[in-house]
């Protein structure tokens, strides 16, 4: 049976003829009873609840007791017991203990990337977006962030739904790989609140804006515009690529992933071929021009479409025109590097048919062949 602590004794009194000691605390205590049942009915409850909680718990002061009975009661509500509740915060302060700070964890991340083959560029997107997530948290370690401060964050950062979702994503892949170091026990960017990006339609270049275009363009920048209309590539693809990229023998481009380096092949239409056939015996960049963003506001200028150039006009009049001749949703997605959902939400019915068939004719002249031929030649 073990050990008694609470033991019955008789006691001289008129009504009270038993009484329970006990040394549990450190001093003795008694609790007397008119009859030794109720004695014995008392002993025995003391002595499981000393098994259950142990002699520290039943040592507890009365108000430290009753605060201790409350919380196991709200804890019961969620069938928890306050053993768990301990066991879960000791270890929430362990993890705290092993983490380390916000800018250590980010640096730790790209270097992560880099050395696991991951494009210079998004490792310098990373080191863009995290690093003013690192300069905000900069005395704070990664297991102290909460939900909520990433929420206040992404709420002070002032800028288009897009580009929220776009943080809020680096965020999540911070903490992802944090919580797989044991920096933090979860991963607080998941519950972080997404922004609703606005729904709207694609906007594209009718076939006149798109002539009009190409044929204000100057020689250097009539790639950039040339791939972006009739291949859609993504404006950061185009910058990313080499000559050496544009298969002319095979009428294809290859274009690799920013993020992961994988590779997708996108056919060249023979358009498109006839605009780039100048620069065929190019090497290098395919844009290499400096002030690039210069060099496109003046194009959009000349060709009258400054004040109103839709936004990511040439992949959309791509993907818009491309659906409306061909009909393949499932082989534009693999053109685009998109999923066929998405091609069929944005692009899908955005143009007739007949436009479709005169941007695909969309051809060079003469003048505009010679003034690429003089510029390529350099």
């Amino acid at each position: 049976m073990g050990k008694k602590h609470f033991r019955i004794k008789r006691y001289k009194h008129p009504q009270l003829k038993f009484v329970v000691r006990s040394k549990v605390s450190g001093k003795w205590e008694r609790k007397f009873f008119k009859t030794q049942a109720e004695a014995k009915t008392y002993a025995a409850q003391k002595e499981i609840e000393l098994l259950n909680q142990g002699t520290e718990g039943m040592a507890f002061p009365t108000e430290l007791r009753i605060m201790a009975q409350r919380a196991a009661k709200e804890l019961s509500e969620y069938n928890r017991t306050i053993a768990e509740a301990a066991q879960f915060y000791l270890k929430h302060l362990q993890t705290e203990r092993g983490s380390v700070p916000v800018p250590q964890a980010v640096e730790e991340l790209i270097s992560n990337r880099k050395d696991a083959g991951f494009s210079v560029r998004y490792c310098g997107d990373l080191k863009i977006r995290l690093g003013r997530f690192a300069k905000a948290f900069a005395e704070r370690t990664v297991a102290a962030i909460t939900t909520k401060e990433i929420d206040a964050w992404l709420e002070s950062l002032g800028v288009s739904p897009v580009t929220r979702n776009t943080f809020r994503r680096d965020v999540r892949t911070l903490f992802s790989f944090c919580t797989k170091r044991n920096y933090c026990a979860e991963n607080p960017a998941t519950r972080a609140t997404r922004a609703k990006e606005p729904s709207r339609e694609v906007e594209v270049l009718s076939v006149e804006d798109a002539r009009l275009l190409l044929a204000a363009s100057s020689p250097e920048m009539l790639p950039y515009w040339a791939i972006g209309l009739f291949a859609g590539l993504r404006s950061s693809e185009i910058l990313h690529l080499q000559w050496a990229d544009v298969d002319f023998g095979d009428s294809l481009i290859t274009v690799r992933s920013a993020k992961t380096g994988r590779k997708r092949f996108v056919k060249m239409e023979p358009n498109l071929l006839a605009w780039l056939a100048p620069y065929r015996m190019k090497a290098g960049a395919v844009v290499s021009c400096v002030n690039f963003r210069r060099k496109t506001d003046e194009d959009k200028a000349a060709a009258g479409l400054g004040e109103r150039w839709p936004v990511n006009a040439a992949r959309h009049s791509f993907g818009s025109y491309w659906l409306a001749q061909f009909n393949d949703i499932n082989a534009l997605a693999v053109q685009m590097g998109n999923s066929p959902t998405v091609i069929e939400k944005h692009y899908k019915r955005a143009v007739k048919p007949k436009e479709a068939h005169r941007y695909w004719q969309i051809m060079p002249s003469g003048a505009a062949v010679k003034k690429v031929v003089a510029f390529a030649a350099q």
